[in-house]
């Protein structure tokens, strides 16, 4: 045997290439059998019910994206229903033979739902925990969009992006699923059935097997609740003169969401309005401009043909944005005569200055220029990026410079100040990881992050002092501000542009206000970055800045600025 393993030996050592041929050739069959053994384990789904694990990440795998989206109208059944054993293996059944989750000993189940209580107190800040839920996959209590992540499923980040996409509550379940909706359409049972730690987190819990555990999300704007494609703007009073508010009408006997957005939407309308059995489109006008929203209690009547969703009366609408581009804002050109000054529109890096130029350039009709030269954003279509700062062929100008020299070259300015907490973030993310991108966690852990507060947290303060200081006619907006009442903010920017201000075209801009310069929420921080020593710092300067606004006059920063 040994004489044998050494000629095995020579003959590889004479021929190298042979033997990295034939190690790669048993790796590659290792991996095949492999495979083969995962895909024998799981029974072959029924032909007449979808496979659970399309679109859905294998266990352990990192979710580039939100997976398994159900935002198509109305639910999507996944077929989970009967593939619980497919999902979680044989031990799922019980002794007869049904389809249920045999837990085995899970004497702590009841001290774990009260421990999670403990940590869901905590939160109540950012949402509200309602109890547990039966889950029903045939008929799902929250029929929003839904993902999943095997490995690092946490309450706060399902919440976030449930509220992200401006649904009401978001629930959990399996330790490792997250389902949003606007409505709960199950039964409440008892906590102790919530007994399923989180995946991501061990001290909370995920709901159980068919159970969620459901939060209700404290919506800063209830807004960007969602049906399918279209976006739920509220429940608003009949207008007084509807044919010209909403110009076409359809009766629909049997009445439905889906009816009227996709009616609205082959008309080419903005806006689809359902009032009990008659369907409007119109667009966002002075005489419906969707400002004053009334309790949705109003609104609640049952659509005919949908069974939990209401369908508005003929004296309460109930309106939805469809996916239709409303068009009136969209045109911009270059100014058609060289401007006599020059304007800045200045901020700290991350205080929404791309933001505030989509804006600008959507409701005044102008390109916006730059101090600055980026490439990204003139192929995003600013195309007054390229232009001469000093060309006077653009509405205004981007600036985040600082000191006396450089803000006296300006004749006016619009000055945008943000919570420095979040611009020092939003920077951060900027700077490692692009306009709409994210810094990796390893740059947040590392040392580039202390040293980036370090560094730029007093460039916040120095920069709105100067701007206050040296500035020539300077407007103060707030992004929070700007963010809570565009309207009423963005007509005193355009006023100070010397622009006529359009109303209709203001809510034409109201409408698609995000544009492509919103970071979404799938990658934000589970924790707060900010150690106390920075959060003390930063307090400073934020009374400095306070004080130095209050002693012009103008309104003191916003009061969420403080404290943490």
């Amino acid at each position: 045997m040994a004489k044998l393993w050494f000629k095995f030996q020579r003959y590889f050592r004479r021929k190298p290439v042979r033997f990295f041929t034939f190690l790669a050739l048993y790796l590659t069959a290792g991996s095949l059998v492999f495979l083969h053994s995962g895909f024998v384990s799981q029974p072959a789904a029924p032909q007449n019910q979808a496979n659970p694990a399309a679109g859905a990440p294998a266990e352990g795998a990192e979710l580039p994206f939100l997976g398994d989206l159900h935002l198509g109208r109305g639910f999507r059944d996944t077929g989970e229903a009967s593939s619980i054993t497919r999902r979680y293996g044989p031990w799922f059944k019980g002794k007869d033979g049904n389809e249920r989750a045999k837990l085995g000993d899970y004497g702590g189940a009841w001290s774990r739902a009260l421990k999670g209580r403990v940590v869901r107190e905590k939160e109540e800040e950012r949402a509200k925990y309602i109890g547990c839920y039966l889950d029903d996959t045939q008929s799902r209590a929250l029929r929003g969009m839904s993902f999943f992540d095997y490995k690092k499923m946490t309450v706060f980040r399902c919440q976030d992006n449930c509220a992200e996409r401006g649904y009401l509550y978001a629930g959990l379940e399996f330790g490792a699923e997250c389902y949003c909706g606007h409505k709960i359409q199950a039964a409440n049972v008892s906590e102790a059935e919530c007994d399923m730690e989180c995946k991501g987190e061990r001290s909370n819990v995920c709901g159980g097997a068919n159970r969620l555990s459901i939060y209700r999300l404290q919506l800063a704007q209830e807004s960007a609740r969602r049906y399918g494609s279209a976006v739920f703007r509220g429940c608003f009073r009949r207008p007084d003169n509807l044919s010209l508010a909403l110009p076409l009408t359809a009766a629909m006997l049997n009445m439905s969401v889906d009816k009227c957005v996709d009616f609205c939407t082959g008309k080419e309308y903005p806006l689809a309005a359902l009032a009990g059995t008659a369907c409007h489109c119109g667009f966002p006008t002075t005489q419906f401009p969707l400002h004053e929203r009334e309790d949705e209690q109003l609104c609640a009547q049952k659509c005919s043909a949908e069974e939990f969703e209401s369908c508005g009366t003929p004296s309460y609408f109930i309106v939805y944005q469809t996916q239709v581009q409303d068009n009136r804002c969209m045109d911009r050109r270059f100014l058609p005569a060289k401007s006599k000054q020059l304007i800045a529109l200045a901020s700290f890096p991350g205080a929404g200055n791309t933001w505030a130029r989509h804006l600008i350039e959507l409701a005044t009709g102008f390109y916006t220029g730059s101090y600055y030269f980026d490439g990204s954003l003139y192929n995003k279509g600013f195309k007054g990026e390229r232009d001469h700062w000093r060309s006077g062929r653009t509405i205004c100008i981007k600036t985040h410079e600082s000191g006396q020299k450089e803000i006296e070259a300006f004749d006016a300015a619009i000055l945008l100040i943000r919570n420095p907490y979040k611009a020092l973030m939003a920077e951060f993310n900027r700077k490692y990881g692009g306009h709409i991108g994210f810094a990796a966690h390893a740059h947040w852990k590392g040392k580039e992050w202390p040293e980036f507060v370090k560094n730029y947290a007093p460039w916040w303060a120095t920069h709105t002092l100067d701007w206050l200081k040296f500035g020539r006619k300077v407007l103060v907006v707030h992004f929070e501000d700007l963010k809570q009442d565009l309207f009423v903010q963005l007509g005193r920017m355009v006023r100070l542009l010397g622009v006529a201000v359009h109303e209709d075209r203001l809510l034409c801009v109201e409408s698609q206000k995000d544009g492509n310069f919103k970071r979404s929420g799938l990658r934000k921080l589970e924790y707060d970055p900010y150690t106390a020593d920075m959060q003390t710092t930063i307090s400073t300067y934020i009374k400095m800045v306070d004080a130095a606004l209050k002693g012009r006059n103008l309104t003191g920063v916003p009061d969420d600025y403080y404290p943490r």
